[in-house]
Order: structure tokens, then sequence, then C-alpha cells
């Protein structure tokens, strides 16, 4: 089975350029996940961005299945956009590994539309502690992998506050995303205050 992770590494590049750092993180029983740091540049020079490494290594598994498939499944690898300079966001490179590392050590399938929390602020000081998935294929395409692999897709994630992300499990993903746009709300930045809810 070829390795996934330089043609993964490889996409990253041409879609988001060179990175300018990049941390390791091994969590007990897992594979090692490595975090991507793309420095802001070209046309959105103040947005800066965090792409897994290691996550679409290996298939995540039905948590429901009786035995892991070790070929087939879907891959994915998370990606973080924010504006730069406004916030300590290297910080979230470990946070980014342990989500990134949850469908080994917890059994979930990560897909749009999913909310994953990290118990603890992203950075210091973030009024986020957790993401929503989004739709992939905007920023980085899905890289098609020889059969009958399933392709890698590189899941955006939006920063959410505490409200928001209860808020979400009430009325879905797709509402939430519609409140951001009403009111003109930059998930990208650091520093935001949540979407008005009532």
């Amino acid at each position: 089975m070829a390795d996934v992770l330089p043609l993964v590494e490889a996409r990253l590049h041409s879609a988001l350029g060179e990175p300018d750092a990049r941390a390791a993180v091994t969590f007990l029983g897992t594979d090692r996940i490595e975090v991507l740091r793309f420095p802001a540049a070209g046309q959105e020079g103040d947005v800066v961005r965090y792409a897994t490494l290691g996550m679409s290594a290996q298939p995540m598994a039905d948590p429901t299945a009786v035995l892991a498939d070790p070929v087939k499944g879907p891959r994915a690898e998370l990606v973080l956009s924010v504006r730069a300079g406004v916030a300590d966001t290297d910080k979230v490179l470990r946070p980014l590994a342990v989500l990134a590392a949850s469908p080994q050590v917890e059994g979930v399938i990560v897909a749009p539309g999913a909310s994953l929390d990290v118990g603890e602020p992203l950075w210091p000081g973030a009024p986020f502690t957790s993401v929503l998935v989004a739709e992939p294929g905007g920023l980085v395409e899905d890289l098609e992998l020889d059969a009958p692999l399933d392709p890698v897709r590189f899941l955006p994630l939006l920063p959410m506050t505490p409200n928001e992300a209860a808020w979400k499990r009430v009325h879905g993903a797709p509402a939430l995303q519609e409140r951001w746009l009403n009111h003109g709300t930059d998930p990208r930045d650091p520093s935001r205050r949540s979407v008005p809810l009532d």
C-alpha cells in the first residue's frame, strides 16, 4: 500500500505554498500527527493557515463496526484559517493535533457538519473551544487515491463560541452558517464575538 502522507503533503504545498513551521504530536497508541503552518500570502495576505498531516494515514472507521477496515473508509485532514497578528494562534497546534487524532483515539468519523470540541480555548484567550467542520473542496481540492482507497478530503474548520456550538446542536450546521452570513461574521477573525442567536 502506497504511503498516503507524502501525497497529502504535496497537495497541501501546491494549494497553500511552503509551510514556515511544523510541529509533531504523538498520543499514546496513535500515529504521529503533524501540524503545518502556512504563512499569510497572496490575495488574502493576512490569513495564516494550519493544516494537519497524519490523520489521513488510516481510514476513519465506523465506531459500530466490529473490525476496522484497514483500507476502505473516509480519509481527511483538517485546515484552520485565521487572521494573522490578532491573537497568539500558533498555540492552536496541539488542539488541532488532538482533533486530528480523534478518529484513532475515540473511533469517530469526522465529516462536514460535525462539531469538534477540545474542552479548552483553541489558543490563549480564545473565545472558542470547538470548531464546526465545513464542506471541503474550496481551499484544497480532494486528493484522489488509487482504488480501493477513498480520496483524502481537506476539511475546513470554523471556530465556534460555546453559545454557537450549543445553538448549532439544536438548529444544525447550515442554520449557524446562514446566521454567520446574514450578520457578516468573519469566521477567520480570532477575536470575534458570538453571532446574535436570539
